[in-house]
């Protein structure tokens, strides 16, 4: 990977509240009074029992969902309050954003695939190929072939994280990064986060239950009953 990059800014959650209703009608704080601030420089890791509320606190990191209460601020600005528009331009520079199931588009290119997201902003994707071309052979995926067939999982991870490379995010979010892929997969999809983090200083979150992506995480929280609590390491 390349040199450390100089941080943009911290990102700093602050007294989050999201509240959902259940099939009863009865109203389920999912995020009751979250506080949270990653340090960059560091793979941090978000853990808990399934549905307790890990990919909501990143879609609230992201500005993807408003939080009831409390506030998201970068830089010194509440992200929380910005217009949905401003919020999409922010994410787009800010944001790099990581999934289980990839979302690509199988009869793309791996460069295709990469520069796509510039469809959503009217940018010219191919202007951003030579961007998408350099990404793509830094994580060791093939450039010159025409569509994802016969790629492994591993490597279809690998052009997801290109893909959120893409406009050199300061902060990635990763929600379950290593859960479909085997275990080589996984552990070489963690030390790309672990390098994104310690070597180009940017805010990495993975929400995980992946034991050893937890053991190569700089700090653990534990999610659970919406509150969140920083797990003690030995």
């Amino acid at each position: 990977m390349t040199g450390r990059k100089p941080t943009a800014g911290v990102l700093t959650a602050e007294g989050l509240v999201v509240r959902y209703a259940d099939s009863g009608g009865t109203m389920v704080s999912v995020l009751d009074g979250v506080s949270f601030a990653p340090v960059p420089g560091a793979l941090v890791a978000v853990t808990g029992p399934s549905g307790s509320g890990k990919s909501t606190l990143l879609n609230v990191l992201s500005g993807l969902v408003r939080p009831e209460a409390g506030q998201v601020t970068f830089a010194g600005s509440n992200v929380s309050a910005l217009s949905e528009t401003r919020r999409d331009r922010w994410r787009r520079d800010t944001i790099g954003l990581i999934f289980q199931s990839f979302h690509l588009i199988d009869e793309l290119s791996p460069r295709q695939n990469v520069a796509c997201a510039a469809w959503f902003d009217r940018l010219s994707a191919k202007a951003l190929y030579p961007r998408a071309d350099e990404l793509l052979a830094r994580l060791g995926v093939p450039t010159r072939r025409k569509t994802l067939k016969g790629f492994s999982r591993g490597e279809r991870q690998r052009v997801a994280i290109a893909r959120a490379l893409l406009f050199d995010p300061p902060i990635i979010l990763a929600d379950e990064p290593t859960a479909s892929l085997d275990g080589a997969a996984g552990r070489e999809v963690g030390a790309l986060l672990v390098s994104l983090a310690r070597d180009e200083g940017r805010t990495v979150v993975a929400v995980t239950h992946d034991p050893e992506l937890i053991a190569v995480a700089d700090v653990v929280h534990d999610l659970d009953h919406g509150r969140l609590h920083r797990r003690q390491r030995p």
